[in-house]
């Protein structure tokens, strides 16, 4: 039986995603404290570069990615994140120098980041869709447990943090060929259906929701705010982490070793919502994950104690990795395919603002307060708030869906 090609797709995700976001994402953190070392920078300093970037570049790169090809924009974005981790290597202390290259960094993330991949496959798949992004962000989970443990760590013992930052850039050669002979932006233009079906799905035939009818839904503006509360949670503990685990006592790695316990912790997470999203409401599924986030967030007042570090890695972890995957799912389901890339364009930027911002926050309470304690109860009440937001999401088939069209060409451009 001849294996459909979105699989193969999903594969080539998987690889993408381990390289663009997973280790260079989850890896930049683990070396903040050379940062600190060798520049004098204070944490507010040294986590402010990462939201004055995602600020400036990504509410604009957003807005643009539904006129372009996915699969380009990858290209191009990986381009860029090599270069920003070039550039934070020839680093010398200046703080324009940092913003410019996590400027560079920020703009390769949108383009070569989950959203690229999530218009992707949500053309290649309908029934399956759940199940294939779970697939394919395995891989950015992966890269992410690797990538301080077993990537930035060694590289650092054995070259210098410098170097190792020049390593990570040149593992981007390995995405060209993948991306120019494997992927492809839709089934169209293989001639093929999603899921390998011998017909279109009737999603396909809806057309694409202009922004300003999207921004008049109340789903659409609950589903940013709960997942811009819920992500900026997340974006504070993945940032903070390091600093907070040595400020209880703990030790470098014990943090590898902790974010690496995480990020498998994420890869079930991804696996069994991306499953279950297939087959039950995805809202429910939704709601549990951001409760799997915020939860467990209590334990960081005791991160200190034997078992805690664990007990918390498994459980934050398992929400983490399904809370990014679940909301260009809920998006699909709420305003359909054709219009993720309008949705996303707009809800990736301000997720990515409250991941950033909210760990700069937390630098500034911890430099004027001296502990995070009042920081980790904002980042709790942050994953509460998201929860709830998505509790009040409308039922599924609730989002009324514009009239079909003729199935041209046109219907199936990820617009």
């Amino acid at each position: 039986m001849r294996i459909f090609h979105g699989w193969f797709i999903a594969a080539a995700a998987f690889v993408t995603l381990f390289i663009t976001v997973g280790v260079p994402f989850y890896g930049m953190p683990f070396f903040y404290d050379y940062f600190i070392r060798d520049f004098g920078w204070t944490r507010a300093q040294t986590s402010s570069g990462i939201a004055v970037a995602t600020i400036l570049i990504q509410p604009a790169a957003g807005l643009l990615l539904h006129r372009f090809s996915p699969r380009r924009l990858i290209l191009f974005g990986s381009a860029m994140l090599a270069l920003a981790l070039a550039g934070f290597s020839f680093g010398n202390g200046s703080l324009l120098l940092y913003y410019l290259a996590w400027g560079a960094f920020m703009t390769g993330y949108v383009y070569s980041g989950p959203l690229p991949h999530q218009v992707i496959l949500s053309q290649w798949f309908r029934r399956n869709r759940g199940l294939a992004m779970g697939f394919a962000y395995l891989g950015l989970g992966l890269g992410g447990a690797v990538s301080q443990k077993c990537v930035a760590l060694p590289l650092i013992q054995a070259f210098g943090w410098r170097t190792a930052l020049l390593w990570m850039a040149a593992s981007f050669v390995l995405l060209v060929p993948l991306l120019l002979f494997l992927v492809r932006d839709r089934p169209s233009d293989l001639g093929l259906n999603p899921d390998g079906d011998p017909q279109p799905p009737e999603e396909a035939r809806l057309e694409s929701k202009p922004f300003r009818q999207l921004l008049r839904q109340p789903s659409f503006w609950l589903l940013a705010a709960g997942s811009a509360c819920s992500i900026g949670a997340i974006g504070s503990v993945n940032q903070h982490m390091k600093l907070l685990f040595q400020d209880a006592g703990l030790s470098g790695s014990t943090v590898a070793d902790t974010t690496f316990l995480i990020l498998i912790s994420s890869l079930a997470g991804r696996v069994v919502m991306g499953w279950m999203a297939d087959r039950f409401s995805k809202k429910r599924v939704m709601l549990a994950a951001y409760l799997f986030v915020a939860l467990p967030l209590p334990l960081l007042f005791v991160i200190e104690q034997p078992g805690a570090p664990e007990l918390f890695a498994v459980l934050f972890g398992f929400g983490l990795g399904a809370d990014f995957m679940l909301i260009p799912l809920m998006a699909a389901q709420l305003f359909g395919a054709n219009s993720l890339a309008r949705v996303m364009g707009i809800v990736l930027p301000v997720d990515s603002i409250a991941q950033t911002c909210f760990p700069f926050l937390l630098g500034l309470m911890r430099d004027r307060l001296g502990d995070y304690h009042s920081g980790v109860v904002l980042v709790a009440a942050l994953a509460l708030a998201g929860a709830t937001a998505v509790a009040f999401l409308p039922p599924l088939g609730a989002t009324p869906q514009l009239p079909t069209v003729r199935p041209t060409r046109e219907s199936y451009e990820p617009s």
